[in-house]
């Protein structure tokens, strides 16, 4: 019996590469008043948090060590805590954290951060869709779409540029997805025109748009601000999640996953993954002790969609 009252969770001790990361075995955490302990099915990765393990975002949001790793979140709640309502020991459920501690085998959640899992959502599509899926909610909602305006997407087919693409489209929006050759198919099929990255990029999207653009999200960096700006886009209809110096030169939004945190998002983005309105591309998914090659994969910047952890 002692061994149910340990886990397995993702820690590092000190900012630094891939190689600080640690599974190790824990006390199994227990839910305090207004939380569930979940069992976990899946937790997606994110670029976000190999930049916290590294240090890059030591000033704003310092790392008490040992720390874990992790947002998003699917899994069977297991137990639950004082004054918990809408959850019972037994439901499946998607959702989040802001403990960076989802990536373990439980995890302790706030019961108003999960929401029911739809039976048509797979547990990995439910795991990786906190981060990616919020995210791209604010994005789209940032530039004021409106049926037949044309959107370009940087970074198409990625985690959260493929979100975008599709929240667009449902909304009425023509999409120009930017995006490496291999890619190309995978938009086309999902109702984008995608222009491939390098010379003549901007030739490109000027003759898939008809010389109009109405808007832009950046999930990339690397100058696409600036290239929505000598586009002729308004400031505030383009909106970047990574570039926040150029944001700040040029007044653009950028608004991410902090304006979509909410339980009500996460319930309608899963809806519409259950209706078969949203796909969540996954790339690939790494057993909990295959971490450090989890993030190897994800560090490369080439993947097509969600890299998920299952314990």
């Amino acid at each position: 019996m002692e061994n149910e009252k340990k886990s397995r969770a993702v820690r590092f001790d000190k900012y630094g590469g891939i190689d600080v990361l640690q599974v190790v075995e824990v006390d199994r955490p227990v839910p305090g008043k207004g939380q569930v302990l979940v069992k976990v099915k899946a937790a997606g990765i994110n670029p976000g948090e190999g930049s916290i393990r590294e240090g890059k975002f030591a000033e704003q949001w310092p790392t008490t060590f040992p720390s874990g790793e992790g947002s998003d979140l699917a899994g069977i709640v297991v137990e639950i805590g004082a004054g918990v309502k809408n959850v019972a020991a037994g439901d499946e459920v998607i959702g989040f954290t802001d403990n960076r501690a989802s990536h373990a085998d439980y995890v302790v959640a706030d019961a108003d951060h999960v929401v029911p899992r739809p039976a048509k959502v797979s547990w990995e599509q439910a795991g990786a869709l906190f981060v990616v899926g919020t995210t791209a909610y604010a994005a789209v909602k940032a530039v004021n779409l409106k049926k037949g305006d044309i959107l370009v997407v940087s970074g198409a087919a990625g985690g959260v540029g493929s979100i975008v693409c599709q929240l667009a489209i449902n909304a009425g929006a023509t999409v120009i997805g930017l995006a490496s050759i291999p890619n190309h198919q995978w938009l086309s099929d999902h109702g984008v025109i995608p222009v491939a990255y390098g010379e003549g990029l901007q030739a490109g999207i000027h003759e898939a748009s008809g010389d109009h653009v109405d808007a832009f999200i950046d999930t990339v960096g690397n100058g696409y601000v600036e290239l929505a700006i000598r586009l002729g886009i308004p400031v505030n209809r383009i909106n970047t999640i990574i570039d926040f110096a150029a944001a700040q030169k040029y007044g653009v939004k950028t608004d991410g996953n902090s304006k979509a945190a909410k339980a009500e998002v996460l319930s309608e983005l899963a809806g519409l993954i259950a209706a078969g309105s949203l796909e969540i591309p996954i790339a690939k998914t790494y057993h909990l002790d295959e971490v450090r090659d989890a993030y190897t994969e994800l560090e490369k910047g080439h993947t097509h969609g969600k890299i998920v952890l299952v314990p």
